[in-house]
């Protein structure tokens, strides 16, 4: 499971991202925790999964690309959406999956590091 550095949470969920991230890793069990991700299916935009399927031990989590968090099912899919339109608005195109894709491999470039001779 992958993470973008500055994943989208909900207003509830602004100060606990840190510990919500945690919890999800290591899988405590959180209910009503709804996890965005990039879509399994080129067709869509994006998936919003409970967090409690995530903690099923066969679940596939290698290929999820998590964007956001949110608390309850509507909260999450207003999130979703609010996505989606920051995406628009930056690169007026509906190309979710490349633009996070794209910003997460900029995030994780390593550059040559330079170091003061002074």
């Amino acid at each position: 499971m992958i993470w973008y550095k500055d994943f989208y949470a909900g207003d509830s969920m602004k100060k606990k991202r840190k510990r919500v991230k945690w919890k999800i890793l290591h899988n405590a069990g959180q209910l009503d925790v709804y996890v965005i991700t990039l879509s399994s299916n080129p067709a869509n935009l994006l998936d919003i999964i409970p967090s409690w399927e995530l903690m099923q031990k066969y679940y596939p989590k290698k290929g999820l690309f998590v964007v956001g968090v949110d608390k309850g099912y509507e909260n999450a899919i207003e999130l979703a959406g609010r996505i989606i339109m920051d995406v628009f608005q930056k690169t007026g195109n509906l190309d979710v999956r490349d633009y996070f894709l794209e910003k997460h491999r900029q995030q994780t470039r390593k550059g040559p590091v330079w170091k003061s001779c002074f």
